[in-house]
């Protein structure tokens, strides 16, 4: 098993890799969760899919296992910044607006993570770990781009997932229900003292 960070800069060194990310988050997202995504030749994709964003992609023989993609609030692409904020800003009609607690931060030291997945083809006994690598190479990427704190839209069984792994991350905004599943955003602090 291989844990991956993916650029548009280095994405040609990784064969298939990027593309089978996004056929597995188009399983995760719109086969399994049943959400109105963008999609095209069994990919799901969006606007936040830009070159100033990271991938990592957690893989096994070709298999994407999970994925996380990240991308700076300082990001900008024509009239889009990042998810959360967009959302904030009522740009986005499958997100509520008051996903979070205060306004979204536009900081170059603050990183947002989306699109966070991990396959159901995972099995109990290697989820810990495939968790475990997503999130520490999520942590190890954010950090080596400047990051100094993490903002997440994702489920909102977070707590479980980096509480297990000995992470700590603070909500940011209440728990919604989107098309049957549980999201929430938090905010992690990157201080390697508490990591």
């Amino acid at each position: 098993m291989l844990t991956t960070t993916l650029s548009f800069q280095n994405m040609h060194q990784h064969g298939d890799l990027f593309v089978n990310l996004l056929r597995a988050r188009r399983k995760s997202f719109i086969i399994r969760n049943n959400w109105r995504l963008p999609e095209a030749e069994g990919m799901e994709f969006d606007q936040y899919d830009t070159p100033a964003s990271r991938w990592i992609a957690v893989h096994d023989g070709g298999e994407v296992l999970a994925g996380v993609r990240l991308t700076p609030t300082t990001a900008r692409v024509g009239m889009y910044t990042y998810m959360i904020r967009d959302a904030q800003r009522g740009m986005l009609e499958s997100i509520p607006s008051d996903l979070m607690d205060f306004e979204a931060p536009v900081d170059p030291n603050i990183w947002e993570a989306s699109r966070i997945f991990v396959s159901n083809t995972v099995p109990a006994k290697l989820r810990k770990k495939v968790q475990g690598d997503l999130m520490y190479e999520m942590i190890r990427t954010a950090r080596s781009m400047g990051a100094q704190k993490i903002i997440a839209f994702g489920p909102a069984v977070w707590p479980r997932w980096i509480g297990r792994l000995g992470l700590k991350a603070e909500p940011a905004g209440r728990v919604m229900e989107l098309d049957g599943v549980k999201v929430q955003v938090a905010v992690m602090n990157l201080d390697p003292r508490l990591h």
